[in-house]
């Protein structure tokens, strides 16, 4: 897969889950790629993308993401793992993840309203 000139930019939620499958489609990967097995897979690896900021404090973990181009480079991996699966999971499931994205960020204006949830990290309920 060549990746040049991909950019958050530039590059839709279709063109990625389009090259996604077709990695997978060009391994015959698909087999394995049972609903289960791919939010199994996608599990492990927010793990491991968790696994970079145990026992750091918030700021730390900043720091992290933002200044050590070393340990950025592996965040990099680990997240673009998570997204990878997350769009594979979409494509076998055959669900639109645009379509889903909009509709549950419209549930979510509705459970965190602004005007109540603004600068708070409270749960729906608790406001």
């Amino acid at each position: 897969m060549d990746n040049t000139g991909l950019t958050d930019g530039k590059t839709t939620l279709g063109e990625l889950k389009t090259r996604v499958m077709a990695f997978a489609e060009e391994r015959d990967w698909q087999q394995f790629h049972a609903p289960k097995n791919l939010s199994m897979a996608l599990a492990a690896e927010a793990g491991e993308l968790m696994e970079h900021f145990l026992w750091d404090t918030p700021e730390a973990s900043r720091i992290k993401v933002l200044e050590d181009a070393t340990r950025r480079q592996k965040i990099e991996e680990e997240l673009a793992d998570v997204v990878i699966y997350a769009l594979q999971f979409s494509n076998m499931a055959g669900m639109d993840l645009a379509a889903s994205i909009e509709r549950k960020m419209a549930q979510n204006a509705a459970k965190y309203p602004v005007e109540k949830a603004r600068g708070r990290s409270a749960k729906y309920n608790e406001l």
